[in-house]
């Protein structure tokens, strides 16, 4: 796609459970290879948006464009250019770590030796054939971002990523899902000084609605801050 397009573009979407809204009218473009960080409370809508975005769920109003296709409509054309890291894993627990990224593998076309990479890359290779049932949930974890890059995706939608990491663990995923991955990347974060040095773009969302959008250069600490209180 070209670089002029945006990697991702809303235009007033909207998303409700049953008669709940979640989101209200949220608009925002972010550009190929940056980075937008979401701000909000718990059941701010952040989760859901990453959802939409993910295709795993639709907007009820308003428009949504992934890498320069529609949504819900052209979700099966950009699926494969997608990594996501939800709250859940992912990963089947009676699988080892390898049977689980192989599984991924071939439903993505991606040669074996991938597997074995990533896993060198989140320090699991020598855990990578124990039942994911019998890992930590720092290990968990590790594979589920293992799972998320190994079809290099062109998008990465990462939902507070780090949770359950250690720092030794945090400094050897950042260059594959950090600024440094070169990928653009969505991203939701609780802790207002980490977020913001990730950020090239900061949406903060409150009861739905976009409480604040600027760029990361223009938006302070007390300003996230406000979105809690």
């Amino acid at each position: 796609m070209p670089d002029s397009q945006p990697a991702v573009s809303l235009r007033g979407v909207g998303r409700r459970y049953g008669e709940r809204v979640v989101l209200r009218d949220v608009t925002f473009d972010l550009a190929m290879g940056q980075t937008l960080v979401v701000f909000g409370p718990n059941g701010a809508g952040k989760t859901t948006l990453l959802r939409m975005l993910a295709t795993l769920l639709r907007a009820h109003r308003g428009e949504v464009s992934v890498l320069g296709r529609a949504l819900p409509d052209d979700g099966y054309a950009v699926r494969g250019q997608i990594g996501f890291l939800g709250h859940e894993p992912l990963l089947y627990r009676e699988l080892s770590g390898r049977e689980n990224l192989r599984f991924h593998a071939r439903l993505h076309g991606v040669l074996a030796t991938r597997v074995d990479k990533v896993l060198e890359a989140v320090g699991m290779a020598h855990r990578a054939d124990d039942p994911v049932a019998e890992c930590s949930r720092g290990m968990v974890q590790r594979l589920a971002v293992a799972r998320a890059v190994l079809h290099e995706p062109e998008l990465l939608l990462l939902d507070e990523p780090l949770a359950n990491l250690d720092p030794a663990a945090i400094t050897q995923v950042d260059p594959l899902i950090g600024a440094q991955s070169g990928r653009t990347r969505v991203l939701t974060s609780h802790d207002p000084a980490a977020g913001l040095a990730e950020a090239d773009l900061v949406l903060g969302l409150k009861g739905g609605r976009a409480e604040l959008l600027a760029p990361a250069a223009d938006v302070t600490t007390d300003q996230i801050a406000e979105l809690y209180a």
